[in-house]
């Protein structure tokens, strides 16, 4: 008869330690919830600063310039026509310029 009260008794003991422990790992969980929270918006911050500048098609000015500069030779003969000959490699630049007007009537999500 001891020995069943025994046995009882161990297992009463496993299931409170169960509890407990059950307690403490969500009391440790509220505890940081903060800190979860305030990392989770870091991240969200951060990503969408990584985003970078938004479009706004009705408030953009955006210019693009490009300019192709060669140097080529060309020859005219009577039995053949005319022969191009390029001296030097075509060279290409492209600037952009964007700007956004009005950004003070724009709505960004903050």
């Amino acid at each position: 008869m001891f020995s069943y009260l025994n046995r009882k008794r161990k297992k009463g003991q496993s299931t409170l330690e169960y509890v407990v422990l059950i307690i403490i790992i969500i009391g440790a969980l509220l505890s940081i919830q903060t800190y979860i929270k305030r990392a989770i918006q870091g991240r969200l911050k951060q990503a969408s600063d990584d985003i970078g500048d938004q479009y706004s098609p009705g408030n953009t000015n955006y210019a693009k310039r490009v300019s192709v500069t060669s140097n080529t030779k060309e020859t005219q003969s009577q039995g053949t026509g005319t022969r191009k000959q390029l001296l030097q490699d075509e060279t290409t630049t492209t600037s952009t310029n964007s700007h956004i007007i009005n950004q003070g009537q724009e709505y960004w999500g903050h």
